[in-house]
């Protein structure tokens, strides 16, 4: 793989992993249409790693509170409420995991999946804007979201946007829903990352390749930040419906593309 398709596919997973557009599905679009090859999985892991670092260093603040757990009964309930996220994530994970990568053959059902993306982000503006803080988070919170967490694996559907969104629904302020959303993504990707990892060890680092992947890397790190903070302002501007309208043109032009 050359250092430009490295650096395609990092700009792709930085700005689609955390923009509410999904980050899978157009891996496989352009992979279709531009016949780009399989990332690999030295890129995959570096690429994952990228995104992973991106939440960190905008959430850094809110990571580093969590490790004073032991003292502060807030963070500690904190700490649970995202365990309790990571859960339901992995178990659909776990059930489902093999008839969603089957999925990722399928160009029509990316189209499908970017189309009901599409609704569950029209529905925001739709709704009456919550109220509750972190504070008020219960366990039922958390598991739906990471249920819907899970479910996002569906290559056209956006974990970002499948989880802010259900996080909405549930009355959730916007702070505390991007919060939320944003750091349970991160022992996701962990989780991801590591599954990758095995794999890597058994088929080995292609050496030759390693700067350009770690140049990808660095891409899908810059660009990550970048879309979190895209994100952010645009949902605190009642504006991130806007995406619905990219995720139905985008998925309409799946589905042409794969008749």
């Amino acid at each position: 793989m050359s250092i430009i398709e490295s650096l395609i596919l990092g700009m792709i997973q930085g700005l689609t992993e955390f923009l509410p557009v999904s980050s899978s599905g157009h891996l496989v679009f352009f992979q279709n249409l531009f016949g780009l090859q399989e990332p690999g999985v030295t890129l995959e892991v570096l690429l994952h790693f990228g995104t992973l670092l991106s939440v960190f260093w905008v959430f850094k603040k809110d990571f580093v509170k969590l490790f004073s757990f032991y003292v502060d009964k807030k963070q500690r309930r904190f700490l649970f409420l995202l365990l309790a996220g990571v859960i339901p994530t992995g178990t659909v994970g776990v059930i489902l995991g093999s008839y969603f990568e089957a999925l990722f053959e399928s160009t029509f059902m990316v189209g499908i999946m970017l189309l009901i993306t599409g609704v569950l982000l029209y529905s925001i503006p739709l709704l009456t804007p919550g109220t509750r803080k972190l504070e008020d988070m219960n366990l039922v919170d958390a598991i739906w979201i990471g249920i819907f967490q899970g479910i996002s694996v569906i290559p056209g559907i956006s974990r970002s946007g499948a989880t802010v969104t259900v996080a909405l629904w549930s009355k959730l302020d916007k702070e505390t829903a991007i919060k939320y959303s944003f750091m349970l993504a991160a022992p996701a990707i962990m989780g991801a990352t590591l599954l990758e990892l095995k794999d890597l060890f058994s088929t080995g680092v292609e050496k030759a390749m390693l700067w350009n992947y770690l140049a990808g890397a660095a891409t899908a790190f810059g660009f990550g930040v970048l879309a979190i903070k895209v994100f952010i302002t645009l949902l605190k501007e009642k504006k991130f419906h806007y995406f619905a309208f990219y995720c139905w043109a985008f998925g309409l032009l799946v589905l042409w593309l794969s008749f």
